[in-house]
C-alpha cells in the first residue's frame, strides 16, 4: 500500500482529528446557543468548552485501547501523551490565561495614567481549560472512538 493511501486509511488518526473537529463545532454551537452570537472564528481558537485537545488525545488513546489492548506499549504511549496534554491544558495553559487577564487589567490601569503613546496589544486570555471543559472533551473523544472502532 502506498504511503498516501495508508495515511487516508489510518482510522486512529482520523478518529482523533474528527473528534477534535467535532469538539470545535460544539464550542461554536454552544456560543451561539448561550450568547446568541454566531462566532465562527472560535472554531480555530483554543480554550473554552469543550476542550478539543482533550477530545483528540482521548479518542486516540481509546482507539488504541480498543484495538491493541490496555496492556500494549502503544496504549501506554498514547495514554501518557493524553495525560500530559490534559495536564498542560488545565495547568500551564490555564495559568497563562489567568496571567494574561491580570496583565491586561494592569495595562488598562497604566493606559489611564500614561495616556499618550501607550497602546500595547491585549494578550489572549482564553488559552487553557477548566477541569469541566477537559472532562467534556474526554467524553467526546471516548464516544468518538467507540463509534469509530466498535459501532461502525
Amino acid at each position: 500500500m502506498n504511503s498516501f493511501a495508508e495515511l487516508l486509511s489510518n482510522r486512529w488518526l482520523w478518529t482523533a482529528v474528527l473528534s477534535s473537529t467535532g469538539a470545535q463545532v460544539i464550542k461554536v454551537m454552544l456560543i451561539l446557543m448561550f450568547e446568541g452570537r454566531w462566532r465562527p472564528e472560535k472554531f480555530l481558537e483554543t480554550g473554552g468548552m469543550p476542550s478539543s485537545h482533550s477530545a483528540m488525545v482521548s479518542a486516540l488513546a481509546t482507539g488504541v485501547a480498543l484495538t491493541e489492548g490496555l496492556g500494549s506499549p502503544l496504549f501506554a504511549a498514547a495514554s501518557t501523551f493524553a495525560l500530559i496534554v490534559m495536564y498542560d491544558a488545565t495547568g500551564v495553559r490555564h495559568s497563562s490565561g489567568q496571567q494574561a487577564r491580570l496583565i491586561n487589567e494592569l495595562v488598562e490601569e497604566l493606559r489611564a495614567v500614561v495616556r499618550e503613546g501607550f497602546a500595547p496589544k491585549p494578550l489572549r486570555v482564553l488559552l487553557g481549560h477548566t477541569y469541566l471543559e477537559v472532562l467534556v472533551g474526554i467524553i467526546i473523544g471516548v464516544l468518538a472512538a467507540f463509534l469509530s472502532f466498535r459501532w461502525l
